[in-house]
This record gives structure tokens, C-alpha cells and sequence, in this order.
């Protein structure tokens, strides 16, 4: 099982309902560049056929996914205490900067966030799973263990 918040349930049946509206646009592509002659030497029909391939892969993956997924309902989450979809603040012990990170079950690698996604298995996530304010976790990275104080949790 696998949790996920609400909100990157809806995120992955978008993705999800994407990829599947495409199939068509990607056989007729295929179609197209067969009807090009000489499947050997045939570029477009590679490509398309690769890409048809990885988005086929994909809709497994999502699908998978949502099967497993149990949502998690944020209202009866204690206050203060972070879990999946908390959004906290966090100060480094060492240099006193602050951050707000986000634990999430799969980041979306964007970077226009206003916060760092962390996922639920990472070091940091790990670290910061049904901590609560006040509390200083470690967090084990490439370069030694760095501390943080817990601030706020949203």
C-alpha cells in the first residue's frame, strides 16, 4: 500500500488520463511513418514506436499506483505532528537558515515550489515522519549528519 495525499492523487489520474488520450495521436504517428516505406532505416517509426513503448510503461506504472494508493485524510492528523503532506519549517542547527519542505510520496521535480519536496522514503522524510514542532531530527546526508529544528508544520 501506498499512501498519497489527495492532492497527488488527482495529479497522477491527470497524468494518467494524458498519457491515455495520447494513444491515439501516437499510433497514428506510428501508422504515418510506416506508410513511409523501409521499417530498417526508418526513423520517425523508431522513435514513435520507442515513445509509444515508454507511455505504455507509464500508464502500467500510474495505474499500479493508484490501485495501491490509500488516500490520507489530513483532518485527522494531529496538530504540529508532520506527516504525509505537512508542509514544514525547518531551521539547519549549523547556519540558522530556514526552509519550507514539503513530505510528499513522489516528487514532481518542480522547481518553481515555494518549498523542497521530500519523499516519504528519503533520509529527510524518514527523519521527519510524525516528528513535531520543537523537536531536532538528524538527517544523514552525502556530506555527514545535519540537524534541524522543527519550527512549524502546516
Amino acid at each position: 500500500m501506498e499512501l498519497m495525499t489527495a492532492e497527488e492523487k488527482t495529479r497522477i489520474e491527470a497524468k494518467l488520463g494524458e498519457l491515455r488520450a495520447n494513444r491515439p495521436r501516437l499510433t497514428e504517428r506510428i501508422a504515418e511513418a510506416r506508410a513511409l516505406g523501409d521499417l530498417k532505416e526508418n526513423a520517425e517509426y523508431h522513435a514513435a514506436r520507442e515513445q509509444q513503448g515508454y507511455e505504455e510503461a507509464e500508464i502500467k506504472r500510474l495505474e499500479k499506483r493508484l490501485e495501491d494508493a490509500h488516500v490520507v485524510d489530513d483532518a485527522n492528523m494531529a496538530d504540529g505532528v508532520v506527516f504525509l503532506g505537512s508542509t514544514v519549517k525547518l531551521r539547519e542547527m549549523d547556519t540558522g537558515d530556514e526552509d519550507l519542505y514539503k513530505l510528499v510520496g513522489e516528487a514532481t521535480g518542480d522547481l518553481s515550489l515555494d518549498y523542497v519536496e521530500v519523499t516519504t522514503t528519503s533520509p529527510m522524510g524518514e527523519a521527519l515522519m510524525k516528528a513535531s514542532v520543537g523537536e531536532t531530527i538528524s538527517v544523514r546526508a552525502p556530506r555527514g549528519v545535519k540537524q534541524f529544528l522543527i519550527v512549524e508544520v502546516e
